[in-house]
């Protein structure tokens, strides 16, 4: 190899170490990326409105303070209360499971119950097998922008970041777009409008979900009349917002508490839940989506497990995101425009 090829290849490696370096701050930055997309959207509708786009920034911004503020004073206090009693309960609820397993385990095969492990077996092994993982994710999720005393620090950036990149976004959009050479800035500008739209859709169908899971689980629980039903229709809504594994989470509160009060009740809760997200996911969504993101389910839970070693816990949360965007950048330019017109030297 020439110097310069080898120079080459060392400032690719530099570049990428920096990049591997720093990626927990430019998570962040997507972050801001990402609800400032959404923002925009509202203050172009407000500029439609004849509103200056100044002044419809700061209204965008307020109805988001506004909306977290509701959310924080009128929803969180009842949820707050109710979660201690949640969770005494569900590790009862567990237990009681695994009482009614090994009993069914007796009456089957007497000698298979000896070889069953007990309770605190199961939660020593589980324990010992997730344990590496769980410090791996601590390890990257709470870094120097996710510590206790940088969690502030952090919304402020956030907020910060994303005020700024709604407040002027065309510079930052084309300075972005100018890193790539003059012939291919058409197709990377179509890119990030692909990427633009495909976000939009995620947020609406995400946020549309989370309501409606929340709402539906809240009204099913409260006609099985199921202890804490606000706490466990919160948490259910809150875990919609995971792909795939999002809704086995949400299960395990209500039927381990079914399970102390009335166990055929957890078999319906675990049949309404799968109504509930068939009815969202098969009916409601089409009615609200019209341009659907679509990601293969071993993809999603793929993207969910890589981007939570590399980014950690907020990798987790932002997975399918990040995938989508992924995707788009893999299908536009590895696809279409390197493989797809490679062609075989004669």
């Amino acid at each position: 190899m020439k110097f310069s090829q080898w120079l080459g290849f060392i400032l690719v490696v530099v570049f990428c170490y920096i990049l591997w370096k720093i990626r927990q701050l430019l998570l962040l930055f997507f972050t801001a990326v990402v609800i400032a997309n959404s923002l925009n959207h509202l203050v172009k509708w407000f500029q439609k409105q004849g509103i200056k786009r100044s002044y419809g920034v700061l209204l965008a911004i307020g109805f988001l303070l506004i909306a977290i503020a509701v959310f924080v004073g009128i929803i969180i206090p009842p949820f707050a209360e109710q979660l201690p009693e949640l969770i005494n309960l569900v590790p009862q609820g567990i237990e009681q499971l695994i009482i009614k397993l090994r009993e069914l385990a007796s009456k089957i095969d007497p000698e298979l119950l000896q070889r069953l492990p007990t309770t605190q077996q199961l939660i020593q092994q589980l324990t010992q097998q997730l344990q590496p993982l769980v410090n791996q994710i601590a390890g990257q999720g709470l870094s120097v922008f996710y510590t206790t005393l940088a969690i502030p620090l952090s919304l402020l950036l956030l907020l910060a970041l994303t005020a700024m990149l709604l407040a002027n976004p065309q510079p930052y959009r084309q300075g972005f777009i100018r890193l790539f050479p003059s012939f291919y800035r058409k197709k990377i500008d179509a890119i990030l409008i692909q990427c633009d739209e495909y976000l939009q859709t995620w947020l609406i169908k995400v946020l549309f979900q989370m309501i409606i899971f929340a709402i539906l689980s809240f009204i099913s629980l409260l006609i099985l009349q199921i202890p804490l039903a606000l706490a466990q229709a919160m948490s259910a809504g809150i875990l919609a917002f995971i792909p795939n594994i999002g809704l086995l989470l949400s299960l395990i509160p209500p039927i381990s508490i079914a399970l102390l009060e009335a166990p055929w009740k957890s078999i319906f809760i675990t049949i309404l839940y799968i109504v509930i997200q068939q009815i969202e996911s098969n009916f409601l969504d089409p009615l609200i989506i019209k341009k659907k993101v679509v990601l293969l389910p071993a993809i999603v839970l793929l993207s969910q497990l890589f981007f939570t070693i590399i980014f950690g816990f907020l990798g987790f949360f932002l997975a399918l995101p990040l995938a989508v965007v992924c995707k788009v950048w893999i299908k536009e330019v590895l696809i279409k425009d390197i493989l797809d017109v490679w062609q075989e030297d004669s």
